[in-house]
């Protein structure tokens, strides 16, 4: 008897504090790691391309771009750090102990929060440059942005805090056995995370794109009634503002997306903190983190600076002196 029970546990030889081994056949656990490791690869790759192509032209050091380089680099660290994590969390076994799997809370808490100021940050940045056009090359500049990015890191790092206040004095104290690593999120905290990292940022991103898409249809309309008239005048101000519609579009996408991936994670959320732990709530956690592999394919269909940019990269035009001159756009 003791042999059979000892079978079922991830650690043998601990038998009164093992965890049990995950109930799915061994050949079912091993495809959907190999499918879910793989997505965290090609997240990775993704990202790299899109933070090198903005990191390196000068032309591509925008405003907009440089929240695009923020956004990439937080869907880095997922590709990296937390999809990994997470497939030896709720799939294998957590061989990593206590002290790494706070790290891996603490991190996990301050890349989302991250990725959700970035994707406000965007939503505000596509409101002023459609709605107050006029304004926006001197009220959003490359050093407003830069710090707004700083701060919104910043923020999310002193935030986050709030989250592992318990296991900043004693790692490991909500696991329930050794291999496990629990995030654990008490009733406070989950009701302040819940307005701070979903309500609120939510409802900010719906008003301003709704804000954004009814001014961007007007001027649309105007643009086509002016073609005729004026011609060379008004050319390069439509240009401009067909290039700001086509972001605010692009960006569009990119919201309706996150929004997709984001939502369901904290209707599950809504159950109860420890359903996160539930394998029955892993689904949400990955469709979550599936967004960070979606924004370099929503970037690759409607930006061409970016398939232009990984051409780039991937024949090492990049390589050669004063390649960062180079026209991209």
């Amino acid at each position: 008897m003791d042999i059979q029970d000892g079978a079922d546990l991830r650690f043998p030889h601990l038998s009164n504090s093992s965890c049990k081994k995950p109930v799915s056949s061994l050949s079912e656990l091993e495809l959907l790691q190999i499918v879910l490791s793989s997505i965290s690869v090609l997240t990775v790759m993704l990202n790299l391309l899109v933070i090198i192509s903005v990191s390196h032209y000068r032309q591509l050091h925008t405003p907009t771009n440089i929240l695009l380089l923020s956004l990439a680099v937080s869907d880095f660290l997922v590709g990296l750090l937390l999809m990994p994590g997470e497939i030896i969390r709720n799939i294998g076994c957590w061989y990593l102990g206590d002290l790494m799997c706070f790290i891996f809370i603490y991190l996990s808490f301050i890349i989302t929060s991250a990725s959700v100021g970035d994707m406000v940050l965007i939503s505000i940045d596509r409101y002023v440059a459609i709605c107050d056009p006029l304004h926006y090359p001197t009220r959003v500049t490359e050093g407003r942005v830069k710090l707004c990015v700083c701060l919104c890191w910043l923020c999310s790092a002193l935030y986050s805090l709030l989250f592992i206040k318990d296991d900043l004095t004693q790692p490991g104290k909500h696991n329930s056995c050794y291999g496990e690593c629990v995030i654990f999120i008490d009733d406070i905290s989950g009701t302040v995370d819940l307005v701070l990292t979903f309500i609120l940022p939510v409802t900010v991103i719906i008003v301003l794109y709704m804000r954004v898409f009814v001014v961007a249809v007007s001027q649309a309309r105007a643009m086509r009634s002016h073609v005729t008239a004026a011609k060379l005048q008004l050319s390069v101000t439509i240009k401009t503002k067909k290039s700001e519609l086509k972001a605010a579009r692009t960006l569009g996408v990119l919201m309706i997306v996150f929004l997709i991936c984001f939502i369901p994670y904290y209707c599950v959320s809504l159950v109860g903190a420890d359903m996160l732990n539930n394998s029955s709530a892993s689904f949400v956690s990955f469709l979550f983190f599936f967004n960070s592999c979606l924004n370099p394919v929503i970037y690759a269909l409607f930006y061409p600076w970016f398939k232009k940019g990984v051409k780039f990269i991937l024949t090492l035009q990049i390589l050669q002196p004063g390649s960062c001159q180079a026209n991209i756009l």
